[in-house]
């Protein structure tokens, strides 16, 4: 059974349609675009009778593409508990950055 970081993995490359998805990478990795970027950013417990019964992680995904009309962040968006956090440009690239539990 796949641990659930590596089924994000898996989901995250057949969403894209590539293997351009990074966890966490160093600065030393030369991303290839358009690609996916994620990390962990925080873990949502859901508690009752003072005790945690849900636990979700929380990751942060950035869509890193030269187009500005893509339509992956339409894909992301249609994860289960993904919302959308901002957009910015950088180096001439698009960047959409989400908030997903998982």
């Amino acid at each position: 059974m796949a641990k659930p970081r590596e089924a994000l993995q898996t989901l995250f490359e057949k969403l894209l349609g590539s293997r351009n998805v990074y966890f966490q990478p160093p600065e030393s990795v030369k991303l290839n675009y358009p690609c996916i970027v994620y990390e962990r950013s925080g873990i949502r417990t859901d508690s009752a009778n003072n005790k945690a019964y849900l636990k979700h992680n929380q990751y942060t995904v950035t869509y890193i593409d030269e187009d500005p009309d893509s339509e992956i962040p339409d894909k992301l968006l249609e994860l289960e508990y993904c919302g959308f956090n901002t957009h910015f440009t950088a180096d001439n690239l698009n960047h959409d950055v989400f908030t997903l539990y998982f």
